[in-house]
């Protein structure tokens, strides 16, 4: 007796299955926008003043303006010229001023901008410009190198210093510099002064004051109790702002001066 209506169609074997292509998902193509740069270009052998120059350029979602500096340099100017290194945000050499802010231009991304105006760029102001956003950083290492950044204690020890955790936390923030120059650049006083230590000089001094196994702390406070050092702040915040790290930079300063008036607390 035959049997009625339709037959199940055949199942494939788990092998057969895995021998089966598997058919790709389509790959959305990202658009591309195109974005303006203002760059403020200087050359010191033939430009008496710095000038403005426009470049077109096309830039993607996920790409950043050190992404856009690239793009024109290798394929519009090859005399532009800036600092980069890591483009990760972690060695800190391409700091400068886009739309008026101290950033890295490795951490900055096009999309978080307006784009359909320009975006300015310049060289990071207060230090000797040297071609186009590159500027003379030995006036700021000069400043980091005098208030004595390294560990000071007397005698070798016989086993490992160690500190507790709530000693290590008493000055974790200010380990996070990366000396990119970002938050003493964007200084109002440095701007104007030109010898104020400056807030980066500043934390990296914080970073030691308050390290239980350091035994400079008073060196380094001296050193700071000066008319150029941490007296010159007017807590504008420009610095905290600044920072690529989040440091909280001018709560280290206000800590400093705390320091030299009441003593270090550990």
């Amino acid at each position: 007796m035959s049997s009625s209506g339709t037959s199940a169609a055949p199942v494939d074997s788990a092998a057969e299955a895995a021998d089966r292509p598997v058919e790709a998902a389509p790959v959305e193509v990202p658009e591309s926008f195109t974005v303006t740069l203002i760059v403020r270009r200087y050359d010191p052998e033939v430009d008496d003043e710095p000038r403005w120059v426009d470049y077109d350029v096309q830039m993607y979602q996920t790409e950043r303006i050190l992404d856009a500096l690239h793009r024109i340099k290798w394929e519009q100017d090859p005399s532009l010229a800036f600092r980069r290194s890591c483009a990760h945000g972690v060695c800190g050499s391409d700091a400068m001023r886009i739309n008026g802010k101290n950033r890295l231009a490795c951490k900055a991304l096009v999309k978080d901008f307006d784009i359909s105006k320009p975006i300015y760029v310049e060289a990071i102001k207060g230090l000797p410009l040297e071609k186009d956003l590159i500027v003379d950083m030995e006036p700021f290492f000069d400043s980091f190198r005098e208030i004595q950044p390294f560990l000071q204690a007397s005698g070798k020890p016989e086993k490992e210093r160690h500190q507790t955790i709530a000693q290590r936390e008493r000055f974790d923030d200010t380990t996070k510099c990366i000396l990119c120059a970002a938050c003493t650049t964007s200084c109002p006083v440095f701007w104007t002064d030109g010898q104020y230590f400056g807030p980066a000089a500043i934390v990296n001094a914080h970073r030691f004051i308050f390290d239980s196994r350091d035994e400079a702390s008073q060196v380094r406070l001296d050193i700071l109790n000066d008319r150029e050092g941490v007296w010159r702040c007017r807590t504008t915040f420009n610095c905290t702002d600044a920072c690529p790290r989040g440091i909280q930079v001018t709560k280290a300063i206000a800590e400093v001066k705390q320091a030299m008036l009441t003593g270090v607390k550990l």
